[in-house]
């Protein structure tokens, strides 16, 4: 394969689709999806033309700052960390073209959320990602959830039957 048939290939990728999708067939509710427009810049790019993947990640924190303000989260009360982070590229992201970062809801558990999150430009899925928050004290200890979080977050549960209980 040449040089240029390997690039067109890259360029044509279709991606796997929606990796969260259940095995019930259930799919994440993403019109229910907080959104945060993401400005590229062309420091973003890498050597290939494209999205490097390390910006990925400042993606996602952007868009989850973004949320917990919208959420109406102060900035000084947004106390988590990230104990875990997942990301599934299928599609590459090239200069130009609008990104917004998608989040929902996976799982709230007591002390730590779940949050999943698609990257898309022109509107086309490009990249999926999970991410687990821990709520965390001043000792960097977990702590609670304020229910006051936990009923705002519950409004992005990405499966709301599934969360209720319903088939």
């Amino acid at each position: 394969m040449t040089a240029e048939q390997t690039q067109t290939k890259q360029h044509s990728h279709t991606g796997r689709g929606d990796p969260f999708r259940q095995q019930s067939g259930a799919a994440p509710d993403w019109a229910r999806a907080h959104r945060a427009g993401i400005q590229m810049r062309y420091g973003d790019i890498d050597t290939m033309g494209h999205l490097n993947n390390a910006v990925y990640v400042q993606y996602l924190e952007t868009s989850r700052i973004l949320l917990m303000r919208d959420l109406g989260v102060p900035d000084d009360e947004d106390r988590s960390v990230i104990a875990r982070l997942e990301l599934d590229y299928q599609r590459e992201i090239r200069l130009g073209q609008e990104v917004f970062v998608e989040t929902l809801v996976e799982r709230l558990g007591n002390t730590s959320w779940t949050l999943l999150s698609r990257v898309t430009a022109d509107g086309v899925p490009c990249t999926y990602a999970r991410t687990v928050q821990v709520r965390v004290d001043d000792s960097l200890k977990p702590a609670p959830l304020p229910a006051v979080l936990r009923r705002q977050l519950q409004t992005l549960l990405a499966f709301p039957a599934l969360a209720e209980g319903q088939p």
